[in-house]
């Protein structure tokens, strides 16, 4: 079995190509980065990268609309393919304009006449880290939501399971084995960084936040992997 993975060199795809390695399976990663070149939305490099391939792990992203053409180009040169699909939870309840994009790929995919699979995930460890990294101010400002941040180790593990096992369509939602405050997180980011920056919480108005406040993008009864504290720790 050939397995192909898109956005082999993300946060995501890189640990998926990780493990499919140490697992002996013959992988491909394909992106822009990599050598040869894979270009989702020109489709420049896609037509030698799928060749002899049985599986396709979609992690590839744009973060916004252009998903969606990456996704038509992606199935277009799929040629019958098992096509693995990551997705969001939420992204059919929240009216995020990047889940607007990842919702209609998931469509794409259902509607492509491939065989295929789809795990929608909580958000990841890095990501969150990566709200409280990147701001520069005194304080860090912390949304009043709660997240259920999963660990991009299990969300691959479990990708690498799907990818061997037959299509089986929409499986279950996979989250982090704790839902936390947001402030609560970002508090235990500071600490593991030596910083004594003080947090601030905010609220919006909208759906969007509104969305969030009812949980639509956490899944209690699917919840495993480490921790975020426990990621905090080696990292």
């Amino acid at each position: 079995m050939t397995i192909l993975v898109t956005g082999g060199t993300g946060v995501l795809g890189r640990v998926v190509v990780r493990q499919l390695r140490e697992a002996g399976r013959d992988v491909r990663s394909a992106s822009r980065s990599t050598t040869p070149s894979v270009d989702l939305l020109t489709g420049d490099g896609l037509a030698a990268a799928m060749d002899g391939v049985d599986v396709v792990i979609h992690c590839a992203t744009t973060l916004g609309r252009k998903d969606i053409r990456a996704t038509e180009n992606l199935i277009s040169a799929a040629n019958g393919a098992h096509l693995v699909y990551i997705s969001i939870v939420g992204v059919d309840r929240i009216p995020l304009p990047y889940y607007k994009a990842k919702l209609a790929a998931e469509r794409l995919v259902e509607q492509s006449g491939l065989p295929w699979t789809v795990l929608r995930t909580t958000q990841f460890h890095d990501l969150l880290a990566k709200i409280w990294e990147v701001q520069r101010l005194p304080v860090v400002f912390t949304p009043a939501l709660r997240f259920q941040p999963v660990d991009t180790e299990t969300v691959a593990a479990r990708l690498v399971e799907l990818a061997a096992g037959p299509p089986a369509g929409r499986v279950d939602d996979l989250g982090g084995p704790k839902i936390e405050q947001a402030r609560d997180l970002a508090k235990a980011y500071l600490r593991a960084k030596g910083s004594r920056k003080p947090t601030v919480p905010f609220r919006l108005p909208g759906r969007t936040f509104a969305a969030y406040r009812r949980g639509d993008h956490l899944v209690p009864d699917h919840a495993g992997g480490r921790g975020f504290d426990e990621f905090l720790s080696q990292t």
